[in-house]
């Protein structure tokens, strides 16, 4: 069992001060939900008395606006969804946490379709960074993120295809997880990428995301619970082009780690050598194409102009190209697992600190950021394993440092990451 900052007894003050805050129009929570759930979340409540205690009764739970929610429409952060109907059903993770005792508090605003790492959207607005003031939050589960930095909710469930949950995570100041693909049902999640999305959580602490882990995976068999026997700073990826708070906070975090034991080695990895070849745009472009064709062909005025450009992109790929690409992912998975093994990934998560605002003007800066932002935490959607963003302050600036593993180490994953963060909050 973990420390928990929620209970059954205190749920009902909570959900109360919660919901008047978003009523209040606080700017500090502004654009955080696209759309919340007050009767339902009154109806949570009342059933916790006829449920049996769980570790998370009485948590207060944000979804991710990707995410099907009984008697909701799911928008994916867009105007283009806005006339379906309502969610007949929770998306499979969102049941399993509602039969927990967790209290569902609405959907979370989002990149629209959850296509870039920044979080930025026309259509809904776009939160506010909770560390860094006329900052991005990061996406694409920004108002996620935000709602947990804010204290709205202990937890956020949201979706990271290249980054989506540890990116926001790391420019805010908390945990953000993605577990093994495999292992979080997206039944009833609207898809970004069906090759790289993956279900995971965000919270303030490592323990409330395994909390939060357990009862939505629905596959622990295998998962090896063997503590890693070194981490490894890879010298051919990931560590060129820090900003120079990056790097020095990070350096502090190594420093911290090394001498609490932790046995830190500096190698290349030739995976990532040929993983730098891979045109990892072919995933997203061609899958989302797939996903929302009919709305690109009968309105695309109502995108978001920027995710209508990437979409346009599919059209660039050839069917014999993107069966490449595929092949060749599998091939660099292999390796991946071979190189790495037993041991984990030590990485910044994000190579600058949160941009501004106005640095987005200029549309080769977007696509330049975007492309910055989302090249460290990408790596592990694409060799499919489970990685981890933790939140450190060193030198006086805020950053994420990651730890990733191969597919199926989880559980070893997040027993790092909570031995860590015991070190790095020191």
């Amino acid at each position: 069992m973990t420390t928990k900052t929620w209970s059954t007894a205190t749920a009902a003050a909570r959900i109360t001060e919660t919901f008047a805050r978003i009523a209040a129009h606080d700017p500090q929570v502004q654009s955080v939900f696209t759309e919340t759930f007050i009767s339902a979340a009154r109806q949570d409540l009342a059933n916790l008395a006829t449920v049996p205690e769980t570790e998370l009764s009485g948590a207060l739970i944000s979804v991710k606006d990707l995410f099907d929610v009984k008697g909701f429409v799911t928008r994916a952060g867009s105007h283009i969804l806005e006339d379906n109907p309502a969610a007949t059903a929770d998306a499979e993770p969102i049941g399993l946490l509602r039969e927990a005792g967790a209290i569902l508090v609405g959907h979370t605003n989002m990149t629209e379709l959850a296509y870039s790492g920044l979080g930025l959207n026309p259509h809904f607005g776009t939160p506010e960074n909770v560390l860094y003031a006329d900052c991005i939050p990061g996406g694409s589960s920004s108002g996620g993120a935000v709602s947990v930095a804010r204290g709205l909710v202990d937890i956020a469930i949201g979706t990271d295809t290249g980054g989506s949950v540890r990116i926001p995570a790391a420019f805010n100041g908390i945990v953000g997880f993605k577990p093994s693909q495999y292992s979080v049902s997206r039944r009833g999640c609207k898809a970004l990428s069906r090759s790289l999305d993956s279900v995971g959580p965000m919270a303030k602490t490592v323990a409330a995301c395994r909390a939060s882990y357990q009862v939505i995976s629905h596959s622990h068999g295998g998962m090896t619970n063997q503590q890693p026997r070194e981490f490894v700073i890879p010298t051919n990826f990931g560590m060129d082009d820090l900003s120079g708070a990056v790097a020095s906070a990070f350096a502090t975090a190594v420093g911290k780690l090394a001498d609490a034991g932790c046995h830190i080695v500096e190698r290349p990895l030739a995976v990532l050598d040929d993983y730098q070849q891979l045109p990892v745009w072919h995933f997203s472009s061609v899958e989302c194409y797939v996903e929302y064709q009919q709305y690109y062909q009968t309105v695309p005025e109502q995108f978001d102009p920027r995710v209508l450009k990437r979409l346009h992109r599919a059209l660039e790929v050839d069917a014999i190209s993107y069966r490449q690409t595929l092949n060749q992912r599998q091939a660099l998975i292999e390796q991946y697992q071979l190189q790495l093994a037993d041991s984990i990934l030590l990485l910044p998560t994000v190579p600058v600190l949160p941009p501004k605002f106005n640095e987005f003007e200029q549309e080769s800066e977007y696509d330049r950021l975007n492309l910055l932002i989302l090249r460290n935490p990408t790596l592990s959607n694409v060799m499919d394993g489970c990685s981890i963003s933790l939140p450190f302050c060193g030198e006086g600036h805020h950053i994420g440092v990651m730890l990733s593993a191969v597919n199926g180490r989880d559980q070893a994953l997040l027993n790092s990451a909570e031995f860590c963060e015991q070190i790095l909050t020191k």
